[in-house]
């Protein structure tokens, strides 16, 4: 066995009982690198993200057929999904805490192309926060009259001192905590609505990259408008527009001729946490950096 791997699996071993060893100088530095870098650095999988950016009202049945396939069929994460559509002013969530490769609810989404603009999705692997509803994502709150709506991938260590204002989480992940950190950075920031959104996204940005800082934060955010991706470790995007091909599922023997489905002036960006598809090619955003959409373009 290689050392490098040895050495990993120590490291990993010894975490686990760090705690049973309180006295141990290792312990408190092993306990707070366990979780979110180890599994980082392995390639650990935790939770997978899907966002959808279009110019016209588009549904998203194709790559969700996908996703919803990582979550306990050819994936682990099992622990719950979510999917948020805007239409207008408002947005739709459907969510179930059960595995979405066999959800009723799941096949209702996949099975019925609700057409919209924006779209957050996620698919769970609980670690932080038992398995329950309050728990998957995506979780949503008003903001300067809109809805804005987040998930989130990864782990977080030292969550728990994030001040949060008025925004208090109602379930135990750490992932809607740092929303709700992140909303009250914004109120404190922007008292009164403001007018330059551009500037706000960036502004997130900042506050992402320090949430980054405290182990794995990938994130969609979005406002109903705007569809921003931040990656810490892995997010990808492609944007698809005329002439318009044929796409191939990775996760299913699925195939669909989108040249059918749109019209020439269409543009639609889908972003995942890992690509759906395996005849196209996917953009890859580099950890620590963010990209913003807006009506299926890239605008950052």
């Amino acid at each position: 066995m290689p050392f490098c791997t040895w050495a990993v699996l120590k490291i990993l071993t010894y975490s686990v009982y760090a705690p049973v060893f309180p006295r141990c100088p290792c312990s408190t530095w092993l306990q707070q690198l366990r979780l979110p870098r180890i599994k980082a650095f392995l390639g650990v999988s935790m939770c997978e993200l899907l966002g959808m950016s279009a110019n016209v009202p588009t549904d998203i049945c194709f790559s969700f057929t996908g996703l919803v396939q990582r979550g306990g069929g050819t994936g682990p994460h099992k622990d719950g999904w979510g999917i948020t559509f805007y239409e207008g002013k408002g947005c739709r969530t459907f969510k179930d805490p059960q595995p979405s490769f066999n959800s009723p609810i799941a096949k209702l989404v996949q099975d019925y192309p609700i057409k919209s603009r924006s779209v957050v999705a996620h698919i769970r692997q609980a670690n932080r926060g038992e398995v329950a509803l309050e728990n998957t994502h995506p979780f949503t709150r008003e903001l300067w009259g809109r809805n804005w709506t987040y998930a989130h991938n990864g782990q977080l260590s030292g969550y728990k001192s994030l001040e949060t204002g008025n925004f208090r989480p109602i379930g135990e992940t750490d992932s809607e905590k740092a929303f709700c950190w992140l909303l009250h950075k914004l109120t404190e920031r922007y008292p009164r609505t403001p007018g330059n959104m551009t500037a706000v996204f960036k502004y997130i940005a900042s506050l992402a990259t320090q949430l980054r800082e405290k182990g794995v934060f990938n994130m969609l955010l979005s406002d109903g408008r705007y569809v921003m991706a931040f990656c810490s470790t892995n997010l990808f995007w492609i944007t698809r527009r005329a002439p318009f091909g044929v796409a191939k599922l990775l996760d299913q023997d699925v195939e669909i001729d989108f040249q059918r489905e749109t019209t020439p002036n269409d543009v639609v960006t889908v972003i995942a946490t890992q690509p759906l598809t395996g005849n196209e090619t996917w953009q890859k955003i580099m950890p620590g950096e963010w990209a913003l959409f807006c009506l299926g373009e890239r605008v950052v």
